[in-house]
């Protein structure tokens, strides 16, 4: 795995992420324990991942077109929440 700075958010733009990222993961945990027996709540966390995870994917839409971050194929961008430092990751077959 190779890892590349292609830039930096702000501590606002940061907090946002962060807060997202933490709720999707909480929400990922909670799936892992919750069955589908469970009707209602079931369907609350269904509804509560999509959105989650679309704001999520929006957060990094909206930043790169704002910021203009290099792409590749095959690569995903990855935050330091300590610095606000954006990477560019590639995985390496």
């Amino acid at each position: 795995m190779t890892k590349k700075v292609i830039g930096q958010v702000t501590i606002e733009e940061k907090n946002e992420i962060q807060i997202l990222f933490e709720r999707r993961n909480g929400l990922n945990e909670l799936a892992k324990i919750l069955t589908p027996d469970n009707t209602v709540l079931y369907e609350k966390l269904v509804k509560d991942f999509g959105e989650t995870s679309a704001k999520f994917q929006g957060w990094w839409d909206r930043m790169a077109e704002k910021y203009h971050w290099e792409s590749t194929v095959g690569c995903n961008w990855e935050i330091n929440f300590d610095t606000c430092e954006i990477y560019l990751i590639h995985f390496n077959d």
